[in-house]
């Protein structure tokens, strides 16, 4: 009997198994590397006296697909506990067959009862074998992915890390400047919004300095325009004003002194070259700036 059994469970393993294809390793991505890479991108952070936004960017990125890889992870070890538990439930019932059904010592109704639970366990072990290829896909996928932005904020670290002398003669052009007053903001800054206030006029008001902010809204340097009332969307003349806006600033920039803005999810950094790229999303009409054009200067 015992070795029956046994058998029963060798086979139903091995269908599992079988279910279940091969899969390439894919080395696992390191929430250490990316906590190194992180420390690193900080102290950038201080040489450049703001945050670079491709920088942040990457961090961003990375840290999405290597929680996500994390989270698949955990699915698939529980699915493959279930799958398990399954398959020893299986091994304990044994198959039914048609003698057993004949037998008049043995009550017809619970053989027929044994004979629904293994047909409901077997479609339920289908699905879940299923389930577990379609998580090793999504798990190896979401390995590669956090594999391939740790690697790329790491570039990045090394790009802006070449561009070190570069950076230092921009920001001796513009000096530094210590927040000051009651609105606790550097004159650099108040310059700043006062002329653009004087191009756009600010229907739904302007919010600058954010006590205990760590970027550049804590530091006086950093303000947004409001282009519509927060947390809705800018469209239609307002949302014309803002792309209006953004490009005023850039042209006058550099004249102005600022860093960087950000815009309708992209961003245009100084600093790393000029441009718009393009943020993940960070989760709302505010946090993505569609309802604000963000200013920060140097």
């Amino acid at each position: 009997m015992r070795i029956w059994r046994l058998a029963v469970l060798v086979a139903v393993l091995a269908g599992l198994l079988g279910l279940v294809r091969a899969q390439p390793a894919v080395a696992d991505p390191s929430p250490a590397e990316l906590r190194k890479l992180t420390r690193e991108a900080a102290k950038l952070n201080n040489l450049y006296r703001g945050q670079i936004q491709s920088l942040e960017e990457m961090r961003v990125q990375a840290k999405k697909a290597t929680d996500t890889s994390s989270g698949l992870e955990k699915q698939l070890k529980a699915a493959q506990a279930e799958v398990g538990q399954i398959a020893r439930t299986t091994y304990i019932v044994g198959p039914v067959g048609n003698l057993q059904l004949l037998t008049p010592q043995v009550d017809p109704y619970l053989l027929l009862g044994q004979a629904a639970n293994m047909t409901y366990m077997a479609t339920e072990r289908t699905e879940r074998v299923k389930r577990i290829q379609k998580l090793i896909d999504e798990h190896k996928e979401a390995k590669v992915n956090a594999n391939k932005k740790i690697e790329q904020m790491a570039k990045e670290i090394k790009v802006m890390q070449g561009k070190r002398r570069e950076m230092e003669r921009l920001l001796a052009k513009y000096g530094f400047q210590q927040p000051g007053g009651a609105e606790g903001l550097t004159p650099r800054m108040i310059s700043v919004r006062a002329e653009i206030m004087q191009n756009f006029p600010m229907k739904y008001g302007v919010g600058c300095l954010r006590p205990g902010d760590p970027g550049e809204h804590g530091k006086g340097r950093a303000c947004d325009f409001m282009m519509s009332r927060g947390g809705t969307m800018a469209s239609g003349d307002d949302g014309d004003r803002g792309d209006a806006l953004a490009e005023w600033i850039i042209r006058n920039g550099s004249r102005l002194g600022v860093m960087y803005i950000i815009w309708k999810q992209r961003y245009y950094d100084i600093r790393s070259g000029g441009g718009w790229d393009p943020m993940s999303d960070r989760g709302g009409v505010t946090a993505n700036h569609y309802d604000h054009v963000h200013v920060s200067v140097f």
